[in-house]
């Protein structure tokens, strides 16, 4: 019975989402034989061409209702878009409605390798201006912007990760300024902790209930401006999986767990809920990215004083930078008869003005060298230690995600959350992790589900000062 009621409910909620499919497009598709298909994007009869955009972004979901507002409002070619948040299961609603033929005709990128090869995209070779190849031209990244020599979208904004970290925590607990090796953040926790008592507060927490994405968060940047050349494991330049130079990184976090320093049950703890944790003052420090002062300002208020610094390293020297993920942002449904509507709709959100007024008010860090040049510093609270600094560096994204749906066994982050909690020969721990990790990416080559390769001349040194002097 509990079985069959279960069915029921996923069957309930599939029809949700495609029904929301359905009445989120601004029309419904046209037939692909029909008149209408492939043409421009102005309706005949001066009727409106309505575009449905598809968002997984909630920071910036009452601004954007203002910025697509304004499109609607001044642009000249009868256009409307009407933009849906789904902030929840987006890469399954985006499926449903391809399958149900409601697709969005301008949507986010959000899982962008299987977007592509799913043929959700358009290629935009042809549509580009010169102007935008210039722009954009030298921040495409494979697998990110492109796959097999076409562009399916731009670049806007990067992640840009940092420790944040309760400055009034700091000043209780009598430490002067963020830690810049792994062993002064095992200390400060401890500090804190013991400090923080009387009002419940922990040094440290992440949310180890995704276990992967935790562990990312965390070794991502330290390990990258540490200088080790990896992301998630992954080695650019000898084009295979190494987890061994992750052991400074994974002891830290047994010996804060051994130390009490951690927020109790983090084992379990989603990353909304250490954000209300840490907005209530119970978390003096944790690792994530430049969205966090814009959920700070709306999502979960605080009176905290907080701030965001470079992530210490393994040994505190920065011959690295931290890991600036490449974003894409948004694309175009291969399939929609609006596609002019829908360029043009594209092209106002990358134009310098739309991108120069997204990074000034922090809802996302530009990666666009124009853009940083001529936007003034963002004004949001907190935003300050995510700006771009020369240890801020481009990587391509690591064939990770590929790699993971082949590993036989348990994955990265529950891997290293196990010997957190119970210890355990670390070094076997991490070797076994390389051989499993590196045996499915040999799978994933062959299928040809990843073209990364080696890259010899990979040197992370050299990526200091590419996004910021």
């Amino acid at each position: 019975m509990k079985k069959k009621q279960m069915m029921v409910n996923v069957l309930l909620g599939t029809a949700m989402i495609a029904s929301l499919a359905a009445c989120s497009s601004g029309q419904p598709e046209q037939p692909k034989n029909s008149a209408a298909a492939g043409t421009s994007g102005t309706a005949a009869g001066g009727a409106k061409t309505k575009l449905a955009y598809w968002t997984v972004d909630r920071h910036d979901a009452d601004y954007m209702k203002d910025v697509i507002k304004k499109f609607n409002e001044t642009n000249k070619d009868n256009i409307e878009v009407e933009m849906t948040v789904l902030s929840d299961n987006f890469n399954q609603a985006i499926d449903i409605a391809f399958a149900s033929n409601q697709a969005p005709d301008v949507f986010r990128t959000n899982d962008f390798p299987n977007f592509v090869k799913k043929g959700y995209l358009l290629p935009l070779n042809d549509l580009l201006t010169d102007d935008m190849k210039k722009r954009f031209g030298n921040l495409l990244v494979e697998e990110m912007n492109t796959m097999d020599g076409q562009i399916y979208s731009l670049p806007n904004t990067g992640q840009y990760w940092r420790l944040i970290y309760n400055v009034d925590l700091f000043q209780k607990a009598g430490i002067k300024e963020p830690p810049k090796t792994l062993k002064e953040l095992v200390e400060d926790a401890k500090k804190i902790t013991e400090a923080g008592k009387d009002i419940g507060a922990y040094g440290f927490a992440e949310n180890f209930k995704n276990a992967s994405s935790a562990f990312s968060r965390i070794v991502n940047p330290v390990a990258t401006l540490s200088g080790t050349g990896e992301v998630d494991g992954y080695n650019y330049k000898t084009g295979q999986f190494d987890f061994s130079v992750y052991k400074p990184v994974v002891e830290a976090l047994r010996q804060m767990k051994q130390d009490g320093s951690m927020l109790p049950g983090v084992e379990s703890l989603d990353i909304d809920p250490l954000r209300a944790q840490f907005a209530a003052g119970k978390i003096g420090m944790y690792f994530n990215h430049s969205g966090e002062p814009a959920v700070y300002q709306s999502q979960f208020p605080t009176k905290v004083n907080w701030a965001a610094a470079l992530p210490p390293t393994i040994d505190g020297n920065q011959q690295g930078t931290v890991s600036v993920i490449a974003g894409n942002y948004i694309g175009i449904n291969k399939n929609t008869p609006k596609k002019d509507a829908a360029w043009k709709f594209m092209q106002y959100l990358y134009t310098l003005d739309f991108q120069k007024e997204y990074h000034e008010k922090g809802f996302g860090i530009s990666i666009v060298p124009d853009v940083n040049a001529a936007a003034k510093k963002p004004t949001m609270p907190g935003i300050e230690g995510f700006l771009p600094s020369k240890f801020d560096g481009l990587y391509a994204p690591a064939p990770t995600g590929v790699t993971e749906a082949k590993v036989e066994g348990t994955k990265t982050g529950d891997t290293v959350l196990k010997y957190m909690l119970n210890g355990g020969d670390v070094d076997k721990v991490l070797s076994d992790l390389t051989a499993r990790y590196n045996a499915a990416l040999e799978k994933a080559r062959a299928a040809g589900d990843t073209k990364m390769k080696a890259n010899p001349g990979f040197d992370p040194g050299k990526l200091q000062g590419s996004l910021a002097k």
